[in-house]
């Protein structure tokens, strides 16, 4: 494929992450995926940021992950001090995907009490997976403090 065809399905995969219909935004995202590319890495993370389909936010993420650490953390870190708590959480979720320890040090305690239930359970999933060896107390003794939030019956 020439670099003027490569640049057209480019364009046409990040079209189509803003496409109405979520079959559309999943194809395109796995797409994307299946040819990673650092052009996508800061739509793929934007696009997390406000995907409102489950699914979709779930392939954005796996797309994100065949992606280097090395051109997605830094957009992902970027998405830590979001006022919005759906791009925390997917950025905690997306990091907790990619299992790279250099993002231990964003998962703070601020995020992993975070006042939306949602970025603070996303928090524990990253911290957990990304917990260096001898820092496991450290995280105990802060998700001790968690036990019981929610609300929520399980069985």
């Amino acid at each position: 494929m020439t670099v003027a065809g490569q640049d057209t399905e480019v364009v046409r995969a990040l079209k189509a992450l803003e496409d109405d219909r979520s079959p559309v935004r999943l194809r395109a995202a796995l797409a994307i995926g299946a040819t990673p590319g650092p052009r996508y890495v800061d739509r793929l993370v934007e696009r997390c940021a406000t995907e409102p389909e489950f699914f979709v936010r779930d392939m954005l993420t796996w797309a994100l992950t065949r992606h280097p650490v090395s051109l997605t953390l830094p957009a992902l870190l970027r998405e830590l001090r979001s006022e919005r708590a759906q791009e925390r959480s997917q950025a905690l979720h997306t990091l907790s995907k990619t299992g790279d320890r250099q993002a231990w040090p964003a998962i703070t305690s601020e995020l992993l009490t975070d006042a939306d239930d949602q970025v603070a359970r996303s928090a524990w999933r990253a911290a957990v997976a990304l917990v260096p060896q001898g820092e496991e107390p450290a995280l105990a003794t802060v998700l001790v403090t968690q036990l019981g939030r929610g609300g929520g019956r399980h069985s």
